[in-house]
């Protein structure tokens, strides 16, 4: 049985990896950390400085102990397109070359600047064709994403969307029951990603670029504060001893996340417009900002939907050896290293 890949999670504000290993009832934590990065590093997706992204890897490997090389990462952001579309029913040797031509009529970039691949979500609908989700990521983009795991002396064996890492991560813990619809919304430091999902499939997603960082950034300019101090404050706690938070920072964090949940809701509302058998029940949010009280309560307010945080090791197995509390506070923010760290060489 081949081992699994370690996920290797390539996000703007930090790079985490996950490593499983297969176990009896399912699968076992064996390594969690977080290296992070310099603002700037990686923006929109793309790597701005490639030097500082394998040195991060090389620190985190080194930190973790970790000596398995074999990793699957993903890439998120404008750089990638994924858009649900239908074709007429051919055979399954056909069905690569129409999806090829097909793609240039959906895809805003040259073909050959372009890696397509497509998953199929039902292979006959009512009108008797193949529904199916197409996704197109820039060559260079990919090629950049790669390099730098080489450089760090590891072997990318999967390159996957970060939206699908999540969902693959969100089903290993959460059992949903097949006709319930659940919205998947992990927010990135810079990017975050709405993905709608259904019996294991996706009906819907879509990457924005708002996440976090619009808290710190905020909080920034209108306190005149350092990042850290504004980073402290975001996630509830204090930058000095005295424990003293302004009383500015409510209000300013308040006035974010209704941007942000109205960011989200755009992306609900339109797939609740095109979609006749929606039946939402839940939104699920992951990511380091998943924790922040004011999105929970403008999201319930928006959506008028439950909302929870992901906790990435619900089902998963705990190392006797690894530090529960650091596990606990990462949480929401392991998602898509986990959903990475299922997959195996070899995988398509």
């Amino acid at each position: 049985m081949a081992k699994n890949c370690i996920g290797l999670d390539i996000g703007s504000s930090s790079i985490k990896a996950v490593q499983l290993k297969k176990s009896r009832t399912g699968y076992a934590l064996t390594a969690f950390g977080m290296q992070p990065l310099v603002p700037q590093t990686i923006v929109d997706g793309a790597i701005m400085d490639q030097a500082a992204v394998v040195e991060a890897i090389r620190a985190l490997w080194s930190r973790l102990k970790l000596r398995q090389k074999d990793v699957a990462i993903a890439i998120a952001g404008h750089s990638v397109i994924i858009k649900k579309i239908a074709v007429p029913q051919t055979r399954a040797d056909d069905l690569d070359n129409q999806i090829k031509q097909e793609a240039e009529h959906h895809i805003p970039f040259a073909k050959d600047d372009v890696e397509i691949d497509y998953h199929v979500v039902n292979p006959q609908n009512p009108m008797g064709q193949t529904e199916l989700l197409l996704v197109a990521a820039k060559r260079e983009t990919v090629a950049d994403y790669v390099q730098v795991v080489r450089d760090a002396s590891l072997t990318p064996h999967v390159v996957d969307v970060a939206s699908f890492a999540s969902q693959n991560g969100f089903e290993l813990n959460y059992n949903l029951d097949p006709r319930e619809t659940a919205v998947i919304i992990t927010i990135g430091a810079a990017i975050s990603n709405i993905n709608i999902v259904r019996g294991g499939s996706s009906l819907f997603t879509r990457d924005v670029t708002i996440g976090g960082n619009a808290f710190t950034e905020e909080i920034q300019k209108q306190l005149g504060v350092s990042a850290d101090e504004a980073e402290a404050y975001k996630v509830g706690g204090s930058y000095d001893e005295h424990g003293v938070v302004p009383q500015e920072v409510e209000r300013i964090i308040e006035g974010v996340a209704e941007v942000i949940a109205g960011e989200f809701q755009r992306s609900l509302d339109f797939f609740m417009a095109t979609s006749a058998d929606a039946n939402v029940t839940r939104v699920c949010l992951a990511g380091g900002t998943a924790k922040v009280a004011a999105l929970h309560r403008a999201i319930e307010r928006r959506s008028r939907l439950t909302v929870e945080v992901i906790d990435s090791w619900k089902q998963i197995e705990i190392d006797p050896g690894l530090d529960r509390g650091y596990l606990a506070a990462h949480a929401p923010e392991a998602l898509v290293g986990l959903g990475l760290a299922l997959r195996s060489p070899g995988d398509k």
